[in-house]
């Protein structure tokens, strides 16, 4: 996968569907514009339904299960790329942090 450009944002989620997804307190997606992103390769993929009601189709590596991109219907002309994917993640800071009512309690963010 080739992202280009500067993401739209940058989203910590707090839900529970991420927290499971990810095996962690959070998940972390990449925004970028679906002209932005190029990709490659096989892929799987699993659709769920959002806490907003509407679908989210997650494409996922075949061969070890990593969730490597995500399209949520309700986010139109966007394409979530999990922060892990990146080969240097050290310059992609979160914008927001979404689902704050699922928070643990022991996780905080300072966003400038």
């Amino acid at each position: 996968m080739i992202a280009d450009g500067e993401p739209v944002k940058i989203s910590v989620c707090h839900c529970r569907a991420c927290q499971r997804r990810t095996g962690s307190a959070f998940g972390v997606a990449v925004f970028f514009q679906a002209d932005q992103i190029e990709t490659s390769g096989a892929s799987s993929t699993y659709v769920r339904s959002g806490d907003s009601g509407r679908s989210i189709e997650f494409r996922f590596c075949p061969a070890c299960g990593s969730a490597v991109f995500w399209m949520p219907e309700f986010r139109k002309g966007l394409v979530a790329v999990a922060l892990g994917c990146f080969a240097d993640p050290s310059s992609l800071a979160p914008t927001q942090s979404v689902h704050e009512e699922s928070r643990l309690e022991w996780v905080s963010f300072d966003f400038a």
